[in-house]
């Protein structure tokens, strides 16, 4: 059996990071493999508060894990703090791991801040090199690149800049814009993934569309094979989303 990593934050409702992370990648039947990077108090109406977890256990996490196991895909999500993103720069080194997708969080479907200060900075610096996949909506490629994104032409812009970051392939997903849900995939080309923008508020759209693309790399598809076939995931998905709380639904995964 394929093995995915996921180094993510706790989500207690089950929607978001670790738990939707897994949750996927058993829909794929890749074995699963998580480190926690940070715990949250959230729900589906936000986050409350997040606790980073300590330097050296998530060192500690890291190096007893992977001095036993090699996964054949890694997927990043929530790292709160620089040193966080420094520590995982220096285990991908360390294990000569590949097949890396990052999905560069900075703020929560409800809109909290989940990264400190210059966290960003430092996975556009140090993480994005190594990647074979970023996934940023347009609010984080925005950040990332100072470009105000309000159109396709604009997502262009956007995505050459964070393709010279260093990444082997940019989404830049769309579902923020109107009409239609378009991601930008570009990888020296530039290819047009389109989709009905189906209408509400979910939680964890992106840690699900990460998560699958980091699945379908460890069963050996191409980058693009995987990026079509997770946003054909996540769509179903967001079909058959339910609500088991007051605010966003939950992606049936």
């Amino acid at each position: 059996m394929k093995i995915a990593l996921s180094i993510a934050g706790s989500d207690p409702t089950g929607g978001a990071g670790l738990q939707a992370d897994l949750k996927v990648f058993r829909a794929f039947e890749v074995h699963g493999l998580s480190v926690v990077s940070a715990i949250t108090a959230q729900n589906t109406e936000g986050v409350d508060s997040i606790l980073p977890v300590d330097k050296n256990f998530l060192e500690k996490q890291l190096n007893i894990l992977l001095s036993d196991i090699r996964p054949n895909a890694i997927k990043i999500g929530m790292l709160y703090s620089r040193w966080a993103v420094e520590l995982v720069a220096k285990m991908l080194k360390s294990y000569s791991l590949s097949n890396l997708v990052i999905d560069p969080v900075g703020v929560s479907s409800s809109g909290t801040s989940l990264v400190d200060n210059g966290t960003l900075d430092a996975i556009r610096e140090r993480l994005f090199p190594y990647s074979s996949v970023i996934t940023p909506n347009i609010y984080e490629a925005s950040v990332l690149t100072g470009i105000n994104i309000e159109d396709e032409n604009d997502m262009k812009k956007a995505v050459r800049v964070l393709k010279d970051m260093g990444p082997e392939v940019v989404v830049i997903t769309g579902g923020h814009l109107d009409r239609v849900a378009l991601d930008l995939y570009y990888n020296g080309n530039f290819r047009h993934l389109e989709s009905e923008k189906i209408e509400g508020k979910y939680h964890g759209t992106g840690c699900v569309f990460s998560a699958a693309i980091t699945a379908l790399l460890a069963l050996g598809n191409s980058p693009l094979e995987s990026v079509r076939r997770a946003k054909e995931f996540m769509n179903n998905a967001i079909k058959k989303a339910y609500h088991p709380g007051r605010g966003m639904g939950l992606l049936n995964i």
